[in-house]
């Protein structure tokens, strides 16, 4: 093949600009992404050639090397990985990565931080070569092709690149750089052996570099003919807990994760009994950007017997803990597993159920021992967390001990335990309220009497939240009671002077109660007298086992059909605009307040009105009525 000029994408051109210009404020990342992308070729050889071990040629023992050419200026990262035919160099150095261009520029943003973080997401690295060099060559040979079947790409980094065929003995791939003016401390070993050693000291393949000798003469170090490896050179995970710095963990998971932090925790064990395994799991400080979409493959990265298997492994947790980072190495899967394989192994069910008993533990440690962490973690992972009451049977006890809300006692971090330790003497149920926001909970009519009686209430406020009530009924033998559902029961905490009026106010207003039942019958399917309310003049509960008016709007909204329903209207004999209601001789005025009266009960609990315009109108004529 010819010299041919190809065009980059159009989202590469805006890439470059950004990487060459503002991108990185740490420069040696380049490094790390290009040292990784070198070891992921050989991953793909070594996992391909499984099936063909051809693929190795004369090279079986796979590497990665580092080379400096100071006269011509050049930093070359090798690898004896899979290499690229030259369909695949056009295909794979003229776009980015198949992650969606679109969506990666629309998360680009000024910090810088993060943006770094999105370009090993998406799978982009290779250009952050750009930010120290202003060409970069590739020369490479697809493992299996034939030695004139080798492929150079080139490219100043601004709208065009150039392809050639060369002939090229060894396979896999050489990326070299050709650094910029003022860019000559990448051209010292003693700082590429630093940054290999902070961020890819964990990668298991030797990185390789020439050993370096005190030249008299010149009076500077030059390179030898002998090389030497580098880094550890061996899997983090599969070094002794004792000989690993917490340091090291920490670039191990910036490494998986392409996160800018620090994990909150990390736990790194080698399980043995009838499956053997190692796993080394981070909780992440920060929510990624797609936490919520479940529909992502996310897991963690699967290795057997260190051979490097698949990224994302879903069946190795369950989708509640998506947000879990880490590897496992298991010594019993075969090599060859596939992702239909992993659903059905006996071995993966039993890492499963290990690594979310590991992961539990973790977060229950951080629980008890760090509260400022753990509501850290609450606040960026708890509706997640939620998921799993319905999802995981087997640990529903401890996932509802790590839960935490905001009740009318705090705006966070109220266990379920911290609950029970608080109920008043005599107090038989949990009560629990849904709404759409912490001041629509707090400000709900339905919590008055709690409120009066000092009897807490846990608030609960995440869209999960009506689902994660559907399996969670009890805690310690305390059963979990909505304030917005049934009666407003409250048992022993009610004295018989209270339950006396209670009686004696249904009474005297059961013929207003039946004109109600009358004027509302396409509305509320019951009217009756409430026992939860103290000021409002009305609200709007749903009967056991009946859908709320939460939980109806959140369908609705997530283009979802509710069942049919229609809530009970409870109101307040002791509130003047009932008083007024129940004096109301005028027929129309008593339509108009009892509607009123509703749609009022309606907007206290976040609901919409069918019809605003009816709303503004008899509230119009009432206020005209005063007027006059």
């Amino acid at each position: 093949m010819s010299k041919q000029t190809h065009s980059f994408q159009a989202e590469v051109k805006q890439l470059l600009h950004l990487v060459t210009h503002s991108l990185y404020s740490n420069k040696e990342i380049f490094l790390r992404e290009l040292v990784s992308n070198a070891s992921d070729a050989c991953d793909k050889l070594r996992f391909e050639a499984l099936n063909d071990a051809s693929l190795y040629e004369d090279q079986p023992n796979l590497d990665v090397r580092i080379l400096i050419d100071k006269a011509a200026r050049t930093l070359t990262i090798r690898d004896n990985g899979i290499g690229m035919s030259a369909q695949e160099a056009i295909d794979h150095l003229g776009t980015i990565a198949k992650s969606g261009t679109k969506e990666f520029m629309g998360r680009l943003s000024g910090d810088q931080a993060r943006d770094a973080q999105l370009i090993g997401q998406f799978g982009v690295g290779f250009y952050s070569g750009f930010i120290v060099a202003d060409r970069i060559t590739v020369e490479s040979r697809r493992a299996g092709l034939k030695a004139e079947d080798g492929v150079r790409w080139s490219s100043e980094g601004t709208g065009d690149f150039e392809v050639e065929s060369i002939t090229k003995p060894a396979r896999g791939t050489d990326v070299i750089l050709h650094l910029r003016e003022g860019e000559d401390e990448f051209l010292t070993a003693w700082k590429l052996r630093g940054i290999v050693g902070k961020y890819s000291d964990h990668i298991s393949l030797p990185i390789l570099m020439r050993k370096e000798e005190w030249d008299q003469d010149k009076g500077e170090y030059v390179s030898t003919d002998e090389w030497e490896t580098i880094n550890q050179a061996a899997a983090l995970w599969t070094r002794p807990k004792a000989d690993i710095t917490e340091e090291q963990y920490h670039e191990f998971y910036k490494q998986i994760s392409f996160d800018s932090e620090p994990p909150l925790a990390y736990t790194h064990n080698r399980v043995e009994g009838r499956t053997e395994y190692t796993q080394l799991l981070y909780i992440p400080a920060k929510a990624p950007y797609d936490l919520w979409n479940r529909d992502k493959r996310g897991g963690l990265k699967l290795y057997v017997k260190r051979v490097f298997i698949m990224d994302d492994a879903e069946a190795l947790l369950p989708v509640y803990l998506r947000f879990v980072k880490g590897v496992v190495d298991s010594a019993d899967l075969p090599l060859n597993v596939s992702r239909e394989i992993l659903q059905e192994s006996r071995d993966v069910k039993a890492i499963r159920e290990g690594c979310t008993k590991r992961v539990l533990s973790m977060l229950e440690d951080v629980a008890d021992n760090r509260r400022d962490d753990y509501l850290r973690f609450w606040r960026e992972f708890g509706p997640v967390l939620k998921e799993g009451i319905g999802e995981d049977f087997a640990n529903r006890e401890r996932l509802a001990k790590l839960f935490r809300f905001a009740s009318t006692q705090a705006d966070e971090g109220v266990s379920l335990a911290d609950y029970v330790s608080r109920m008043k003497e005599g107090q038989e149920a949990i009560y629990v309220i849904t709404a759409d926001s912490l001041a629509a909970a707090k400000n709900s009519p339905q919590l008055e009497i709690f409120k009066k009686k000092g009897i807490e209430v846990l608030l609960l406020t995440d869209r999960v939240d009506e689902w994660m009530l559907s399996h969670l009924h009890e805690f310690e033998g305390k059963p979990i009671q909505s304030v917005a559902k049934g009666a407003a029961d409250l048992g022993k905490l009610q004295d018989e002077s209270e339950k006396k009026f209670a009686e004696e106010a249904a009474a005297s207003c059961k013929p207003l109660v039946e004109k109600l039942k009358t004027l509302l019958a396409d509305k509320a399917r019951d009217v009756r007298v409430s026992t939860r309310l103290v000021d409002s003049a009305a609200c709007l509960v749903a009967d056991e086992g009946e859908m709320s008016g939460h939980l109806a709007r959140l369908l609705k909204q997530a283009g979802q059909a509710a069942p049919a329903s229609k809530p009970v209207l409870e109101i307040n004999p002791q509130n003047r605009l009932v008083m007024r209601l129940s004096q109301e001789v005028d027929e129309a005025t008593t339509s108009d307040l009892a509607h009123i009266l509703f749609d009022q009960a309606l907007l206290a609990e976040g609901g919409q009105l069918d019809d605003p315009a009816a709303y503004v109108q008899r509230v119009n004529r009432l206020l005209i009525g005063k007027l006059d």
